[in-house]
This record gives structure tokens, sequence and C-alpha cells, in this order.
């Protein structure tokens, strides 16, 4: 059996290939469809990998020499000093030790017009820079006593008055006394006490008749009376009421009188350690440091420094001693030194002064 072809006719051909046009159209749109949608999932799926975190800028400027000065100035504190506390509310330590690498900051007092820092006077740097843990106490201060330092707010000073305290003795009392008061300090309290064979606080008025065995002292709160053996210094107590012993705030008015005071002091016969010692112990509060300095030995016997020993322990008072020129009064002053927890100087007939180490 043949075959017979026919051709197509030319409507068939031209629709053949319209429509392979067609498929071949489909087919593309098709195929960037399909290459779109990829594109689209992919960019879903890879974006956050793209994701770019922008670190911020920081600019800095180094300072011109001008600007850090002033940010210095800014920058620098300034200490008020504090108010004197409580008693009640703050209990302080008495230390009779200087810090051997503590720096002294000296203090210029501009209210007062007897400016002074000791420089220069002394050994070393002077008297001027001998307070080294002074500053370290925010609730107290310290001072100086004949070449003794202590750290303390109450002090009181013990101070002999009688006739044997010769013109070269004196001087050597008052120029360290008083350089001693100048080195107090705010919120710091203190007392001075004189003896001979009665005692009596600095300033008051004082009336003596030792060939009547009597003396009157005189103040603002009253008359205060002692009686003791006619033409005797021995024995001397007070009559009557006693004088009460109140504490000093330091200040620059003060200070002043106090100096005046010892300036104006005059000596009288007699020498008996009890009198002022027990005055200066019964104080209230009880003082944490007394400087007792004596150029005798008058009144010292084994029950009184042992009296004074035991009322000095149970006021926890420490009790510094000086010996002005008078080798009989060493045994007695080195005992109260020792059994307070104090310290001890000679000053001998050249006006040396030296610490004693105390077994």
């Amino acid at each position: 059996m043949s075959h017979v072809h026919i051709p197509p006719s030319p409507e068939q051909e031209a629709a053949l290939r319209q429509q392979k046009r067609l498929s071949a159209l489909a087919s593309l749109f098709t195929s960037f469809a399909i290459l779109a949608l990829i594109a689209i999932i992919l960019t879903l799926i890879l974006l956050p990998t793209f994701k770019r975190e922008v670190s911020d800028v920081v600019a800095y400027n180094m300072p011109s020499q001008d600007e850090e000065q002033v940010e210095q100035r800014q920058k620098t504190r300034v200490r008020s000093k504090p108010t004197a506390p409580s008693a009640s509310q703050v209990r302080v330590i008495a230390a009779n030790t200087a810090s051997p690498v503590a720096i002294p900051v000296p203090e210029l007092d501009l209210s007062d017009s007897e400016v002074s820092i000791d420089f220069g006077d002394g050994n070393d740097f002077g008297d001027g820079w001998e307070m080294s843990e002074m500053e370290s106490d925010a609730t107290g201060g310290g001072t100086t006593f004949f070449k003794q330092k202590v750290v303390a707010q109450r002090v009181a000073y013990v101070i002999d008055a009688s006739r044997s305290m010769t013109k070269r003795r004196q001087e050597l009392m008052r120029e360290n006394l008083i350089k001693s008061l100048k080195k107090l300090r705010e919120p710091m309290q203190y007392q001075i006490i004189f003896f001979s064979a009665p005692a009596w606080v600095a300033g008051i008025e004082q009336e003596f008749d030792f060939e009547e065995g009597e003396a009157t002292f005189k103040d603002d709160s009253g008359s205060y009376e002692w009686e003791g053996n006619k033409g005797s210094y021995r024995g001397w107590e007070p009559k009557g009421k006693e004088q009460p012993v109140p504490w000093i705030e330091y200040n620059a008015k003060s200070r002043r009188k106090s100096i005046e005071h010892v300036e104006e002091q005059v000596m009288y016969l007699g020498t008996d350690w009890g009198p002022p010692l027990k005055m200066a112990l019964e104080m209230e509060p009880a003082p944490q440091v007394i400087f007792f300095m004596t150029d005798g030995a008058g009144g010292k016997t084994d029950d009184l420094l042992s009296d004074l020993k035991r009322l000095a322990r149970r006021k926890k008072t420490i009790i510094n001693t000086v010996a002005l020129m008078e080798p009989e009064a060493i045994d007695g002053l080195e005992f109260l030194a020792k059994e307070t927890g104090g310290q001890f100087t000679i000053v001998d007939e050249k006006g040396r002064v030296e610490i004693q180490e105390l077994d």
C-alpha cells in the first residue's frame, strides 16, 4: 500500500508557525517567572546574612594646656574643718607616738596676728613640722611639749610656778609652753594649771600670804581659798569650795589670752605635786594627756605616786613628765610616765632637752 503525501496549505503553515511562536513565548515567560520567584526566595533567605552593622565613630580632640588647667581646678576638693564631736558620740583615742611616714601640712591661722609655724626651730625641721599624726585625726589634734609629741583632743598642762623657777628655767618653761599652745588646733580643748604649794587655774586673780598660811584665788565664778602651815609650803589644801577647772575651747582668741597668762604668771614659794595633778585628773571629762613639768621634788612620796598612778589609770589618762634641771625629781617623774604609758623628758643644767627611753 502506498502513502500519498499531501503538502499543507499556506494557511495551515501559517497557523503552525503562529502556534510555535506562542509556545516559545509561553515557555520563555514561564522560565522568567520561575527565575524571579527563585530570586525572591533566595533574597528573603540570604538578606539577613548580608546585613552590616555600622559602628559609631568617636572623635577625640586633645585638650589644650589651658583646658587641662581649668579641668584640674574644677576637680579640686575643698575640705572644711570638722566641727567638734560630742563626747557621747565619738570616742577619741590618745596616742604618744608619731607616724614616721606621715607628712604634716602646716596650717596658718590668718585670723590671728601672731601667725607662726616655728620653721627652723630645733635640730631638724623644727617644732612647726613635728605634728605628723595630728592632721590625720579628724576628731582631735595634737601638740608637742619639750619634744614630747602627742595626739589627743583634751590636753591639760600642769606647770610648776614655784620660786625655785629661776630666770633661765622660767624662760624655758614659758617658751615651750607657748610653742605648745600655738600648735593646738580646733576642735581641741585644753587647760593650764599652775602650782607651787597650792594650785590654781591660769589667769585667775591670785593673793598669797605664806606667813599666815593663806591663799585666795578669784575669778568671775567666785572666790576660792587655800590654807596651809604658817610659813611653810607643806600641807596646803582647799578651804571650803574647790575651784572648778573647766575646759577651754581652742581658738585664736583663747590662745592669745592663755599666752598672756603664761607670760604674766608670777612665781611663788613651794612645790607640791599632789594638788595640781589631782585637779587635772578630776576634770570632766578627764584629760587624755597631762603634761606635768616641775623643777622640784617637793611632796613626792611613794603613797602620793601610787595614788596618782591609780587615779590616772582609772581615768585612762596619760601623764607625760618633764624634769626641769632637777635630778631629785627624776625617779618620781619617770615612775608616773612609765606607769601611765607616758613620755619622760629631762632638761639638764645647760637647757638641753632629751627624751628618755622607758623600760
